[in-house]
């Protein structure tokens, strides 16, 4: 048994102390701190955090020396259980690593728990030690058998830290779906938050998924359900885990007692809750074939997070629908809103989404000025590969992507896929090969056949014509009267001109430029104008084209022609159930 000990040592200065015990270690007993936590695609270098290391075997100190930037070898000399104790400090609000003050704490294992190297797994026990009085403990891992208060156990290191753990005064509830119960925790919440009101929603969206991944009837893979939601001032961000998940939104977006409707920001909390409980099965258990297992101490590459993100981004809005929280107008709005991001980003014409899964490593977490111009997000065109997919196997009547998801969950049984499994799962769906479609729409940069799909499923599309925002292909920070440039678009009318990112727009032609709508009453585009712009301190004097490839807004709404037979599909694709 590899037994821990965390608490808080100091909530002012956003310390914990752990304390790691081996009860037989080697003689050089090999310890590191994960370098990245699964689900979150970029090292962190968790360990620059810890600090103040002390190691025993009973009083006699133990010579500990640091290999590399997260390991360390314990030199023991084989009689007694090795004691490692060391500080974590904790100021990062995410979802991804720890958080420590007198009001709340949070920690993910890989952030805090040195791995044993040579005993992962072996049983660990995890021991929540002294807390501030008033707070309570939330996490998903299992409660010891021995019933000790504030201990807990894991099969292994890869279970022990699947399991975040919320500290601290917090509201919590709970409801069954299939029987299971799901709690939910969350912190942060102002007064008038309708807690009731997000437990019925939230068993709404579980339901629908167990039935969804388990129409047999069958229980999902797991005993209990946790859902951490960090209500801040502004965030949002999910993370799964096996058995939970860990959630940060704004507070405003959480539901009021009184409320009426479903507002924008509630849909977008549901649709995140959606998304991370998606994944319990989509990327926990079904997961790249190059994750099982994890390699902590790299990347961990792969190019499938087109399927494993994006048909969870897919999906996380479906069930709105088929939980009967939003209706299809709604809906496709939503589809709407992604299909625009991806249009609006010429680096979809650069990178495949095979490719940006690859590379998500180095790029999608750490985007620049010119990530627009030569990425394409895994979340929104894998979403959209998705809707082609699915539209495609509905419109030639031989089933759905619903049947390749549950296909897929039955001959891996819940566990590592690769392309191949994927392709042979659709044969089997839609009795023919898709292997061209994966090699154009997942491995190639062309457009997506979207407008053709949604029509032939009773879905208008339509796109208007640039405004004068889209055309200049700038992203502009609005500030205090002033225009600094974000991002230039590649083949925009910004570009033609020379302007870059970081530069302040002052006037067009013989007017000074406060918004950008000013584009418009100045009439841009119409012929070339005189642009002064500034950068680094120095005016610059350019000429704003009128020519421009830019991209309009497409809107998406229902055919309400009666009788029209694709209204048909589309209740079949998008009616409750």
């Amino acid at each position: 048994m590899i037994r821990y000990r965390i608490e808080v040592f100091d909530a002012n200065a956003h310390l914990y102390r752990v304390t790691l015990k081996v009860a037989e270690p080697e003689a050089e007993q090999v310890l590191s701190l994960p370098v990245w936590i699964p689900g979150s695609y970029l090292v962190r270098e968790f360990a620059r955090h810890l600090s103040h290391f002390e190691a025993k075997q009973g009083s006699r100190p133990v010579r500990l020396v640091q290999r590399d930037k997260a390991t360390w070898v314990a030199h023991c000399d084989g009689r007694g259980a090795l004691t490692v104790s060391y500080l974590v400090y904790a100021f990062d609000t995410s979802v991804r690593t720890a958080w420590l003050d007198a009001q709340r704490g949070f920690f993910n294992g890989t952030s805090v728990f040195l791995r044993v190297h040579g005993r992962e797994a072996t049983p660990h026990e995890l021991q929540i030690g002294s807390l501030p009085r008033g707070w309570e403990v939330a996490t998903s891992l299992p409660a010891a058998r021995s019933g000790g208060r504030g201990l807990h156990e894991a099969a292994d290191y890869d279970e022990l830290v699947d399991h975040p753990v919320e500290l601290g005064r917090f509201w919590r509830g709970e409801f069954k779906a299939a029987g299971i119960t799901h709690e939910f925790v969350v912190a942060g919440a102002m007064p008038g938050f309708d807690g009731k009101r997000l437990l019925a929603d939230a068993r709404k969206i579980c339901e629908a998924q167990i039935a969804f991944w388990h129409p047999d009837g069958a229980r999902p893979p797991f005993k209990r359900y946790v859902f951490l939601l960090n209500a801040v001032d502004d965030g949002y961000g999910g993370l799964e885990h096996r058995a939970s998940t860990a959630l940060i939104a704004n507070r405003r977006d959480l539901p009021r007692t009184g409320m009426q409707g479903l507002p924008e920001g509630y849909v977008t909390l549901l649709g995140l809750i959606s998304h991370e409980y998606f994944h319990t099965w989509n990327v926990k258990r079904l997961k790249p074939r190059e994750f099982a297992p994890y390699d902590y101490t790299r990347e961990n590459y792969t190019q499938l997070l087109w399927f494993f993100e994006g048909f969870t981004s897919y999906y996380d809005d479906i069930f709105l629908v088929r939980a009967g929280l939003i209706d299809e107008a709604r809906y496709l709005k939503l589809v709407a809103k992604t299909v625009n991001q991806v249009l609006g980003t010429p680096g979809r014409q650069v990178q495949s989404v095979a490719q940006s899964s690859f590379d998500a490593w180095v790029k999608y977490y750490r985007p620049d000025e010119n990530s627009s111009n030569a990425t394409v997000s895994y979340y929104t065109k894998g979403s959209l590969v998705a809707l082609a997919l699915d539209l495609t196997l509905r419109g030639e009547g031989k089933g759905t992507l619903d049947a390749v998801l549950q296909a897929l969950w039955q001959q891996s049984q819940g566990g590592p896929i690769d392309e191949a499994d994927i392709l042979s799962a659709l044969q089997q769906v839609g009795k023919r090969s898709y292997r061209r479609e994966l090699g154009a729409w997942v491995h190639g940069t062309g457009e997506l056949p979207l407008a053709a799909l949604l029509e032939t499923h009773g879905v208008a599309w339509k796109q208007d014509a640039p405004s004068a925002v889209q055309r200049l292909g700038a992203r502009v920070n609005e500030a205090n009267g002033s225009l600094k440039v974000q991002s230039v678009l590649r083949g925009s009318a910004a570009e033609a001109a020379g302007l870059a990112a970081g530069d302040e727009l002052i006037a067009l032609g013989d007017w000074r430029l406060r918004k950008l709508d000013d584009l418009v009453l100045l009439r841009a585009f119409d012929q070339p104008l005189p642009l002064l712009a500034a950068r680094d301190g120095r005016l610059l004097h350019l000429t704003l084209p009128t020519t421009t490839a830019a991209q309009g807004t497409v809107t998406l709404t229902p055919n309400t022609q009666a009788g029209h037979p694709a209204n048909k599909r589309r209740a079949a694709w998008l009616a409750p159930r």
